[in-house]
């Protein structure tokens, strides 16, 4: 190591006590992060893309410095579920410092990572106050029965008005509208619990039928519209 010659021509001074990094919490623990294999939390976070053409929503599993689990949620750019999937598989087993470090393919899921980052080594994951965390498989138990991504999605215009198309029960088949063509519920699919039946061997249009179901005032509807097409 070079030092200068200002630095070389100064006298040594005794360094005063060394009380080390703050206490973070993690996992119902305060603990001094001295080291990426001190650092343990489960957290979400978002990023998005330069162009902010798309997002991503970004879950982590650490222990001891190492990513466990990784669940990677992307909307809005075709490009980006293909990203996902090579990040899926870029994450698990690196370090949380690696992966800031490594190129995810879609700057979207880099910034999703770099947020992440900073919520995990300062102490603000989701179990900071969770003793020993959540066992790996929580992340995915965040999409529920199906294991789909929570999405909604929604269209309007000045002329036309709103029409759901997709919204956390599911797949929007119909509209509910009163009298005054303002929407008072709908009619939906849940996909993901469609799929499961299919596969389990029941017939397409019974699992659909199963899978379906309504919310809000769908029974009072002065006419169900198809959001698609009408």
């Amino acid at each position: 190591m070079k030092y200068s010659s200002e630095v070389q021509s100064m006298c040594p001074l005794t360094k005063g006590a060394y009380h080390g990094p703050a206490p973070i919490p993690q996992e119902g623990k305060w603990t001094q992060v001295k080291e990426i294999k001190d650092v343990s939390g489960l957290t979400h976070g978002i990023g998005w893309c330069a162009p902010q053409q798309g997002t991503c929503k970004l879950t982590l599993n650490v222990k001891e410095g190492i990513i466990q689990e990784a669940l990677v949620e992307t909307i809005g750019c075709s490009g980006m579920t293909h990203s996902a999937a090579m990040a899926s598989e870029i994450l698990v087993g690196k370090t949380i410092l690696e992966a800031l470090n490594t190129d995810l393919v879609c700057d979207a899921i880099n910034t999703a990572m770099r947020e992440l980052f900073l919520q995990i080594v300062y102490g603000r994951t989701q179990t900071a106050f969770s003793e020993d965390g959540l066992p790996i498989g929580a992340g995915l138990e965040d999409l529920g029965k199906g294991l789909r991504s929570q999405v909604g999605t929604t269209y309007a215009t000045l002329e036309k008005g709103p029409r759901y198309l997709e919204l956390a029960e599911g797949y929007i088949t119909k509209v509910a509208v009163d009298k005054d063509g303002a929407i008072i519920g709908y009619k939906f699919v849940h996909l993901g619990k469609m799929m499961e039946m299919i596969a389990g061997g029941m017939d397409a249009n019974e699992a659909l039928t199963k899978a379906s179901g309504q919310y809000g005032r769908v029974d009072d509807a002065e006419k169900l519209i198809d959001p698609r097409k009408e």
